[in-house]
């Protein structure tokens, strides 16, 4: 009988935590200012990793009723784990590591663990129902240290084996998670334990495949040599049996252990710059898992889960490293100049692109991020520009009376007049929100408030999109095109670096002639400097074999890119919609971000106290609602 679709691949059980990871890099944990915050612990590693690599994967675990629990349901939701596992502890925090990089052997690490939310994990939280849906369960070694978790995954161990499913142990072995090491020992590998080795000694017979590296296999057999422990664990379990040994790759046995350590299926490491070793088993895990859960080769699945481990430790992080499936292929088909993968831009560009946080088939936005455009206004009335900040939150209430509780919506606003407003759309869920960065009316491009942009994105939440408008024409004057593509840049790789999507918005109309090729050159000018934006904003065309064109370019250099949306430039809005049917063949235009079309009448009639609050909001929301009615009806698409 064929699968269903639901039918999950792989529940993992056991850790999820906060992991905080130092971004000093070569400093002393005492000296580490700043933290990047992702998903921990072994079994959510492997889970996300699993599921990016194409698998269907949940996991068994707790978390706490909080902050840093929500962050974990929700980054599961975003990476396709199947959260109905998950259950939310209200007595207890969410578990914490953090982790320093002092050099490329010294990684000091602290765990925040003393009746967390996932060591208490019970019996009662294995659902019989997800167990029979799955082809396999993984269990960790770190929950086999605690009665109340060595039940649970008892539990899950002997529902699988009686539904025909496969059992995964991956040792994972902290010595600090079993009592035997202090706190600040926290990345120590080995302590012998006959206590550990007991307990893991019993858990072997039921398993199908069992990982670990080194260390683990001797912590997990009681032995005091490889050779002797591999012996052992055959003895006690017919399991494939999965050596990891770091840098030189694996080792896969199936049958009795010969004197020749060699005599297994070999799988060769990948000769990569060692970052960060934190991590590299789950991701290695994830790649087997992918191969042997889909029934790959032995040797396939070696070289999947090397490839994966060595992203993991030339990347920081841990699960927001484990690379894509898309990634994996391109890294194996191509490989990679850069000892140091986190270096590679091809391979960054991809893991980037298939991590994004959510998905836009559609995007309709107001924009609103003028800055001199209304001071002009308020001028003219006379009016404080004080008042700007205000009427750019009647324009946010307008935005969300039309979108409803439907996705695809959103706005463009600016840190200047808007910040209030930003905090008002910033409570509306699925909203997507744009911020410029690009001083109004600057050409050569200069940004607003400082050059120094790192500084200022970092501030930033993770789901804004950085917008950048700049002047530009292909048959611009060569010493102006190369010094705006080189702003360009620099925008884009700070946006790389501190992780936050790039709008870029390209206007030509101003400063030349437009034909069917104009926008389409520029866009090819700036891809060949290897930028490559999230999105593009684009004045509209006036012909579909310009929209042709830009499509061609787009697809060429970026099949990745999200898409094109149309800016409005104070069209009437019988004109923009002629613009919204030339692009009706289009596969790259996705919505539109149109401004003044929009809000300039209730602008003008507010800030001269013309007309009051609502009825502003009123005539925002009808001109915002016919546009959208217009592209939904000429696209025949809908809000996603």
């Amino acid at each position: 009988m064929a699968p269903s679709a639901a039918e999950l691949d792989v529940i993992t059980i056991g850790r999820s935590s906060i992991d905080l990871y130092g971004q000093q890099i070569g400093a002393r944990l005492e000296d580490t200012a700043g933290f990047a915050k992702s998903v921990g612990g072994c079994p959510a590693n492997i889970a996300i990793g699993t599921a990016r690599l194409g698998l269907k994967s949940a996991i068994f675990t707790r978390v706490g009723d909080e902050q840093f629990g929500r962050f974990i349901l929700e980054q599961m939701t975003r990476e396709g784990v199947e959260t109905s596992g998950i259950v939310t502890d209200p007595d207890r925090l969410t578990a914490l590591a953090i982790l320093g990089i002092e050099d490329d052997k010294t990684f000091p690490l602290l765990f925040y663990r003393e009746n967390c939310a996932d060591m208490a994990l019970s019996p009662e939280d294995i659902s019989e129902d997800l167990v029979a849906r799955a082809k396999a369960v993984l269990v960790s070694g770190t929950h086999f240290s605690k009665p109340n978790t060595d039940a649970a995954q008892e539990k899950a161990m002997a529902l699988a084996k009686a539904g025909s499913k496969k059992v995964i142990f991956d040792i994972d072995y902290r010595p600090n998670l079993w009592g035997l090491a202090g706190h600040a020992q926290g990345e120590e590998r080995y302590i012998a334990s006959d206590i550990v080795s007991s307990r893991m000694m019993k858990v072997l017979p039921h398993c199908d495949l069992i990982v670990g590296t080194e260390e683990e296999v001797l912590i997990a057999s009681g032995e005091t040599d490889l050779l002797s422990a591999l012996r052992t664990i055959r003895r006690l379990s017919s399991a494939t049996i999965v050596l990891k040994r770091g840098p030189q790759g694996c080792i896969v046995y199936e049958g009795e252990i010969s004197d020749d350590l060699e005599d297994g299926i070999v799988g060769k490491g990948f000769s990569v710059e060692v970052y960060n070793t934190l991590g590299a088993g789950d991701a290695f895990m994830s790649g087997f898992l992918r191969g042997y859960l889909r029934g790959e080769p032995l040797e396939t699945c070696a070289t999947w889960a090397n490839a994966c481990g060595a992203f993991a430790v030339s990347r920081l992080l841990c699960s927001p490293e484990i690379p894509t499936f898309a990634e994996l292929e391109y890294f194996l088909k191509n490989g990679s100049s850069h000892k140091a993968l986190r270096k590679d831009e091809a391979l960054n560009h991809i893991h980037w692109a298939t991590t994004r946080r959510r998905e836009y088939p559609s995007l309709m936005a107001l924009a609103i991020d003028h800055r001199s455009q209304l001071e002009d206004m308020a001028e003219r009335v006379g009016a404080p520009l004080e008042k700007i900040g205000a009427f750019k939150q009647l324009a946010v209430q307008a935005a969300i009376r039309i979108a409803g509780d439907a996705d695809g919506y959103g706005m463009l606003l600016d840190d200047k007049y808007g910040r209030e407003a930003i905090f008002d759309a910033s409570r509306k869920d699925k909203f997507w929100i744009g911020k410029p960065v690009e001083l109004p009316g600057s050409r050569p491009l200069q940004f607003e408030f400082s050059q120094d942009l790192g500084s200022r994105l970092i501030e930033w939440p993770v789901d804004h999109c950085i917008k950048c408008l700049c002047f530009y024409h292909p048959d611009d004057d060569p010493e102006l095109k190369e010094t705006q593509a080189q702003k360009l840049d620099t925008l884009y790789q700070a946006a790389r670096k501190v992780g936050r999507e790039l709008l870029i918005e390209i206007i030509a109309g101003k400063n030349g002639t437009l034909d069917d090729k104009t926008i389409a050159r520029a866009l090819e000018d700036l891809y060949a400097r290897g930028i490559k934006p999230d999105w593009w904003k684009l004045e509209p065309q006036a012909s579909s074999a310009a929209w042709a064109n830009i499509d061609a370019v787009i697809e060429r250099e970026d099949p990745y890119c999200r898409g094109v949306v149309l800016l409005g430039l104070e069209a009437p809005a019988e004109e923009l919609e002629r613009a919204f049917a030339a692009t009706a063949q289009s596969r790259t235009v996705k919505g539109f971000a149109v401004g003044r079309t929009i809000f300039a009448d209730a602008a003008a009639k507010w800030l001269s106290g013309k007309i009051d609050d609502e009825t502003a909001i009123a005539d925002m929301a009808q001109r915002f609602g016919t546009l959208t009615e217009s592209w939904q009806r000429i696209r025949g698409a809908k809000a996603a």
